[in-house]
């Protein structure tokens, strides 16, 4: 099996932006929306403020920070991905939620997304896992908040420490190649263990930083979140020859088999919750 793989498309990611996507990334967010909630809440996010949302994909998030700034705040939204952003912008008009600017930004390279000291606050949701350079998103982030500005972040450590009960092999073998591949495109799926010391090397202070694990059975909607990104991914794994095609079926049959069976669970990869303050 080759080490090296193609890099996405210009304006993709590892994961794509096709339609199939938006749909798995929406379920995502409506899975995962209370507890960005109550980060965005312990990060002091609230009405009249200037967010950015940082990677914000096809704005699911964004739309509800948009909410929580309410007309007299702004949420710019940053992407790489032009579909993404045209979503966003399209949902936002049928919202009427004129707080929301989309901004096509990549987001390692060099020049201000906005002028220095802008942003009240900012939120990266599993972003900095699949960017080749995060300390220079951090670093973008450090320039653009003002002082007394938080930074909130949400993103995976251990990866591939995900499991299910009852083990399998075929399972481990693909949470294994999905790690590789994210390594393949330039991301680290342990990025949650670098973050803090980034951080506070662009001169943020640490608020928070807690480890996240979540549980999920069979038939929960938790557990269609993993459900949805496997139907989407193996295919994409299998091409870019990081499982074989007897791999993407033993996958298939063991977690089919844990889905009927009730005592059956799945952990969620660790993720961390930080917090942090430009000082």
């Amino acid at each position: 099996m080759p080490d090296a793989k193609p890099a996405p498309p210009p304006g993709d990611y590892v994961l794509g932006t096709g339609d199939d996507e938006l749909v798995r990334l929406g379920f995502q967010h409506q899975v995962w929306s209370a507890t960005a909630a109550a980060h965005w809440e312990r990060a002091g996010f609230g009405p009249g403020q200037t967010l950015l949302d940082v990677g914000c994909g096809p704005g699911y998030a964004t739309l509800d920070l948009a909410r929580l700034v309410e007309a007299t705040g702004r949420i710019i939204a940053l992407d790489r991905a032009p579909g993404f952003l045209a979503h966003l912008a399209a949902a936002a008009r049928a919202l009427d939620l004129h707080q929301v600017t989309p901004q096509l930004a990549e987001l390692e390279e060099g020049g201000a997304w906005v002028p220095p000291g802008t942003a009240h606050g900012a939120f990266c949701r599993w972003v900095l896992c699949f960017v080749k350079d995060p300390e220079q998103v951090v670093a973008h982030v450090a320039r653009a908040l003002r002082p007394g500005g938080r930074f909130a972040i949400m993103d995976y450590y251990r990866y591939e420490t995900i499991d299910i009960a009852p083990p399998s092999p075929a399972f481990s073998r693909v949470i294994a190649a999905v790690g590789a591949s994210w390594r393949a495109h330039g991301g680290d799926p342990d990025i949650g263990l670098r973050l803090p010391e980034l951080l506070v090397r662009h001169g943020f202070v640490l608020n928070e930083v807690e480890p996240l694990i979540r549980s999920a059975r069979p038939g929960s909607a938790l557990w269609e979140w993993p459900t949805k990104f496997f139907r989407n991914f193996l295919p994409v794994l299998r091409r870019g020859e990081f499982i074989t095609s007897e791999e993407e079926a033993a996958f298939a049959h063991a977690w089919a088999e844990r889905s009927r069976t009730p005592s059956a669970r799945f952990f969620t990869p660790p993720i961390v919750e930080i917090v942090a303050t430009k000082a």
